[in-house]
């Protein structure tokens, strides 16, 4: 995938985090229409947990991974071998730049990729010229914009403000969720349906796990570097936004949520 910066970033608090991720749930909006003998391209594998699942589905079809990180792909590849798939490789590759012909691939997945990009529109574009006539694109994108969290606490109020700021400072969309539909539409598919779900902590995953991973993101990972470089938060104050996660995510009624759309076109 083609970023300017990748606002995450691959610090172990970020991969311990997708690590976690599944087909069954990331994907299932795109399971039902998986069959044996496809071909798939996954576009910003990450750890290859949830490829891995997607290469399960269409097997004996050919599954390629492509990712930016060379120590994610590595992690990736030991996944795959130490639960014996083997109809996926994992490959370094930019969804902007990759020299398959026309129509290599019957699915094109993207999770969580499209809200990183500077050109989204021109990455789908790409996907539809790499999809077989009446190929399926899936991609899920968060939004930021809907996170709600309880009770209030003004160190996740600053957060993610701090986040829509250096997002966009990276030429990325925060909100990219809500843009899906107009982004496929921009690029020639036909969409064939949209869903939304909602991460919620607890019930995804526990509170101080969540809370506890963004604290570590806030001062550790490529967030912290680019706030600060960008001048949109001192040291200072992403250490007192971790430190009110640590604190906030431990309280007994904590709760957090954060949408997600789910998109799927077709080539026509």
């Amino acid at each position: 995938m083609t970023l300017g910066t990748y606002t995450h970033g691959h610090h172990e608090s970020v991969v311990a985090q997708h690590r976690k991720r599944t087909a069954v749930e990331a994907a299932a909006f795109l399971l039902p229409h998986l069959r044996p003998g496809m071909r798939l391209l996954d576009v910003g594998c990450g750890p290859g947990s949830i490829t891995l699942g997607l290469a399960q589905a269409v097997a004996p079809g050919e599954v390629l991974a492509i990712d930016l990180s060379a120590d994610v792909l590595d992690g990736a590849r030991a996944l795959a071998a130490e639960r014996g798939v083997r109809n996926v490789r994992f490959e370094p590759g930019d969804v902007l730049d990759l020299h398959y012909p026309d129509g290599s691939f019957d699915v094109v997945y993207a999770h969580q990729v499209l809200q990183h990009l500077a050109r989204p529109v021109e990455a789908l574009s790409q996907a539809k010229r790499l999809l077989a006539p009446g190929g399926i694109v899936a991609v899920r994108d968060s939004d930021y914009g809907t996170c709600t969290w309880s009770p209030p606490h003004a160190a996740l109020k600053r957060w993610l403000e701090v986040y829509h700021a250096v997002a966009r400072a990276n030429r990325a969309e925060p909100d990219a969720g809500r843009f899906l539909h107009g982004w496929l539409h921009e690029a020639g598919f036909d969409t064939i349906a949209l869903s939304g779900t909602t991460w919620t902590f607890p019930g995804y995953d526990t509170v101080e796990s969540w809370g506890t991973s963004w604290a570590a993101r806030t001062v550790g990972s490529n967030l912290a570097t680019n706030a600060i470089d960008y001048g949109i938060a001192t040291r200072e104050e992403l250490e007192g936004i971790a430190a009110g996660f640590r604190a906030w995510c431990r309280a007994p009624a904590a709760f957090f949520s954060i949408g997600h759309v789910e998109a799927l076109g077709r080539r026509p």
